[in-house]
């Protein structure tokens, strides 16, 4: 194959040039550097020169799309201003990339005549919407500008495709964690962040009493989703919106604890570190578990990684990176 990875250098995009590259498909990157790293693709430069290609622009810019669509029949879009407080502090911006960003990609698609285009989507798309587990077609008033602007993709990408054919699939990631998760900067994640933190015997803060819950996801699992969005010949399958998960609900007391347990096999003083609690966070959904029947029936998806098991893996990796 040869496809297009809209922010291929940040920590969902990086894993997904990974995986392809090492199936052999052709990878084009486009990346503006604003949350991704330049360190996350030297390996793919180094290793794959012939198969590998980075471009860096931005995605608001319609001619950098269509220069990176050059030759690649498949888009992965995951190019996005991610976190629901900076969406907050700055909704215009996160308004400019998600939206406005997304547009020219999936504008600059349909002129490429790409076969395929998957992009992230987000289970803040539920919004304030009570229903457990999260089913794809019941959906809420969004919470935050973030929220907003996911919801419009996926508005976008269904009158794209009633309008002009274009096949789309987009995959509603819930809480992703993994490998190449940056831990930096004001909007950190919360397990890389935690992670860090314990790291360092410094105290995390909990927002609220640690009983909201979220469907952690181990990276691997996304990068499953992926390429069966990439493959998939079932007709029933395209044009349509999956949840992207584990299937099970962990709380952020529940979270804290298998840290400490993982992080005490490298460094024992961490089980005394202390956890400390400050107030809910605007735009936060209390709840989130996601039905993933619809992707294992129509899309094949089986995610191999618990929480558990996934952060066994990510903590390993934190601990010989950070």
């Amino acid at each position: 194959m040869n496809i297009l990875i809209t922010g291929g250098a940040g920590f969902i995009g990086s894993n997904l040039c990974e995986a392809l590259l090492k199936r052999g498909d052709r990878v084009v990157c486009l990346d503006n550097f604003s949350t991704g790293h330049i360190e996350n693709l030297l390996p793919f430069i180094e290793q794959y020169p012939k198969i590998f290609r980075l471009i860096v622009g931005d995605i608001r810019n319609i001619e950098d799309c269509r220069k990176a669509l050059d030759g690649c029949d498949y888009v992965l879009h995951e190019a996005a201003l991610g976190s629901v407080p900076r969406s907050i502090n700055d909704p215009a911006t996160t308004n400019a990339v998600n939206i406005g960003g997304f547009l020219n990609m999936i504008i600059a698609a349909r002129d490429a005549k790409v076969k395929r285009f998957v992009f992230a989507a987000s289970s803040s798309t539920y919004g304030d919407s009570k229903v457990l587990p999260k089913v794809e077609d019941v959906i809420g008033k969004p919470l935050s500008p973030y929220a907003i602007t996911k919801l419009v993709d996926e508005l976008y990408a269904d009158v794209f495709a009633k309008t002009y054919g274009t096949e789309y699939i987009g995959l509603r990631y819930f809480n992703v964690f993994g490998r190449r998760q940056d831990p930096h900067g004001a909007y950190a994640a919360v397990i890389p962040l935690f992670v860090k933190q314990f790291m360092n015997h410094q105290s995390p803060t909990i927002n609220g009493d640690g009983e909201y819950s979220r469907d952690f996801t181990y990276i691997d699992n996304v990068i499953q989703a992926n390429i069966l969005a990439l493959e998939t010949k079932n007709p029933e399958a395209i044009n349509q919106i999956y949840n992207v998960a584990f299937g099970e609900r962990t709380t952020l007391n529940q979270l804290v604890g298998f840290l400490k347990q993982d992080l005490t096999e490298y460094d024992a003083d961490i089980a005394n570190v202390e956890v400390k609690h400050g107030p809910n966070r605007a735009g936060d959904i209390p709840h989130s578990l996601a039905s993933i029947g619809k992707a294992k029936s129509l899309l094949g998806y089986k995610p191999e990684y618990s929480l558990e098991s996934g952060l066994k893996e990510a903590v390993k990796w934190y601990w010989h990176n950070l």
